[in-house]
């Protein structure tokens, strides 16, 4: 039987909206200043099918994370450049055009029979602002998505902290915004980065979830909690042996903190992110993929001891993984290649391995296949 994947982790935008983008600069528009939707995620994503022929697994689709766009906390902000919520809600309408099958803006990269691949979609939002500015903010994303369907696909949100000062996820008001998430259904995607950010964003998470949690009895209304990236840990650390990295205080720092993370059932983790955090891979040469699985084996198979294969999930981080994957007619396989090594080598099953490539996400997400 084969087995459907569902990719995580993608994102997605025309070139026209490039300008509202916070990480991008027209003067230095680097390797993803130019449109990335669903053509070019098909083009990435070729060597696989998208049904289910006589393969061992096909893509059966996507969850759209958000990609970090020009925003405000507030809906119309007082201070000079502030951005509000608009980019942020054009984003979404540009989802609901995908996942409608609306192909209508000339330009815009996807076409109507694309609508099947879009999942879920987990649009920004001002969790800082608690519980108030969520209400009014989902409203907005509500009417945004046009119809029922398209809407009953918003699965969640994400406000990235990796690029926030110390302190902002212990704000009572972002621990009541996430608690006010879990009481709708609704997930949030955590994104931290031990590696640039430092250890103590996984430390101030770790104190996060705890508060999150305290006090909710019901398993209802507990807010799943997809972690991004492994917590983008030092991935770059000189490797001469399996014990080079296991003893090292970097690795001993980010096993402590993810093992705090997974005492909650309700948390979940992404194998995603890695060849943006591994030295870059050539675009011309293949890998040495059973050498990039040896090194990446003490980082995933800590993520399995403490999460369970129950609680690991696919992801792609497509397009960011061109940066280092060596481009996107090859990172999307070459990521396939090095995450069924790692299958391999941490013998799971055949059922721990459905769970795996798209399982764990439809019950994290609440997403139909």
């Amino acid at each position: 039987m084969p087995v459907p994947i569902v990719d995580s982790h993608i994102h997605l935008f025309p070139e026209s909206h490039l300008p509202t983008l916070a990480w991008y600069t027209p003067e230095n528009p680097g390797p993803l200043g130019s449109q990335h939707s669903v053509d070019q995620y098909r083009e990435a994503a070729k060597s696989i099918p998208t049904s289910a022929q006589a393969q061992p697994t096909y893509l059966r689709g996507f969850i759209f994370v958000e990609t970090d766009r020009l925003s405000s906390v507030e809906e119309s902000p007082s201070e000079p450049g502030g951005h509000g919520w608009r980019h942020a809600l054009d984003e979404v309408s540009f989802l609901a055009r995908i996942a409608s099958g609306d192909s209508h803006i000339p330009g815009e990269g996807h076409r109507a029979d694309d609508r099947g691949l879009c999942l879920g979609i987990v649009p920004w939002a001002p969790v800082p602002g608690g519980p108030g500015a969520l209400e009014k903010y989902m409203s907005l994303v509500r009417e945004r998505t046009g119809s029922d369907e398209v809407w009953q696909r918003v699965r969640g949100v994400r406000y990235l902290v990796q690029d926030k000062p110390s302190g902002v996820m212990l704000r009572p008001e972002f621990v009541e915004g996430l608690k006010w998430l879990g009481r709708q259904g609704l997930t949030f995607d955590l994104g931290v980065d031990a590696r640039q950010g430092g250890i103590w964003q996984l430390e101030e998470a770790v104190e996060m979830l705890r508060r999150v949690y305290e006090g909710v009895d019901n398993e209802g209304d507990k807010v799943r909690i997809v972690i991004n990236h492994l917590c983008k840990p030092n991935l770059r650390l000189p490797y001469t042996s399996r014990e080079s990295i296991t003893g090292h205080p970097d690795f001993l720092q980010w096993k402590s903190q993810i093992t705090a993370m997974a005492q909650y059932s309700s948390t979940y983790m992404k194998l995603s992110g890695s060849f943006s955090e591994l030295p870059p891979l050539s675009p011309e040469s293949e890998p040495d993929v059973a050498l990039l699985v040896e090194r990446l084996q003490p980082w995933t198979d800590a993520i399995f001891d403490v999460f369970g294969p129950e609680r690991v999930m696919f992801g792609s981080d497509w397009p960011v993984c061109n940066i280092g994957g060596g481009g996107n007619k090859v990172t999307w396989g070459r990521w396939r290649q090095v995450v069924e090594g790692i299958l391999e080598r941490r013998g799971l099953d055949d059922k721990q391995r459905t769970l795996f490539w798209g399982q764990v996400a439809v019950e994290a997400y609440g997403v139909k296949i």
